[in-house]
């Protein structure tokens, strides 16, 4: 009996330490094997899915666009190409070669240039239209605005009340109606006639017999001033303007001009 049942408990442990050595040591051995080969072939799949998202990832920056770099001190396009991986200044310098201009070398700090695409070239000027020539004015039209012109002209134009003022207010005047004459012309007779004394009157001569004596600077007799009076002066003869054109008027009748009077008239 004790033999066979120590064989009988000796199979038992024996059988026992079998299944725990299967149970035990087959699962364990089993499972950490498989979770260990699991997790190591999971990592590298995973380092292996992140290293192709990060190498995507500069891709995916490339296509995403061009972009705007301001230059700033210091920079080159070499030293911008480099910054921004471009493979050659050379295609930098092509894509901005409208704002860069003919000479790669010069560009200033703030300057805009376009990193991945073309820049859009300067806008030109827009030609300002030709002024339109203006319409050539009518004879008529020109004498209308050489009249106002005059006029404006006589109106801030001063003289001053003495003989240089009255011989300068009727020789404008006298243009204006076309009456030819000189400033030393007509100060050389009045010298001669009357002195210069706008009030001077002849009362002894055959005019003065006749009725009609000869007044002012430049000794003009009555019928003659009412004939040759200058529109837009006055009407009395001793007015030393009034005496003055019409005396020059009737001597551009008579001799040509009151420069052609050397004596009595």
């Amino acid at each position: 009996m004790p033999p066979k049942g120590k064989h009988r408990r000796s199979k038992v442990r024996s059988l026992t330490r079998g299944f725990i050595a299967v149970g035990t040591g087959g699962a364990a051995l089993a499972l950490p094997l498989i979770g260990a080969t699991t997790a190591a072939a999971a990592q590298p799949a995973a380092a292996e899915k992140a290293a192709t998202s990060a190498a995507a990832a500069p891709a995916a920056a490339k296509k995403a666009g061009p972009t705007t770099y301001s230059v700033v001190a210091g920079d080159s396009l070499s030293k911008i190409a480099d910054a921004h991986s471009l493979s050659s200044w050379k295609k930098l310098y092509q894509d901005n070669r409208e704002v860069v201009g003919d000479d790669p070398s010069l560009i200033h700090p703030g300057l805009k240039l376009t990193i991945g695409a073309k820049a859009e070239p300067k806008a030109k000027p827009k030609a300002k239209p030709k002024a339109k020539a203006p319409a050539k004015a009518t004879p008529a039209a020109e004498r209308a605005d050489r009249s106002e012109t005059r006029a404006a002209v006589a109106k801030t134009t001063t003289y001053t009340n003495d003989l240089d003022g009255w011989i300068k207010e009727s020789l404008a005047i006298m243009a204006e109606h076309g009456i030819p004459g000189t400033y030393e012309g007509i100060h050389r007779n009045i010298m001669r006639e009357s002195s210069g004394n706008p009030m001077a009157i002849n009362n002894w001569d055959s005019n003065a017999a006749a009725g009609t004596p000869s007044k002012g600077l430049l000794q003009v007799i009555a019928p003659t001033f009412a004939a040759y009076h200058v529109p837009g002066t006055s009407m009395d003869s001793y007015d030393p303007v009034a005496n003055i054109t019409a005396a020059c008027n009737y001597a551009a009748d008579r001799y040509g001009s009151i420069d052609n009077v050397n004596g009595p008239y």
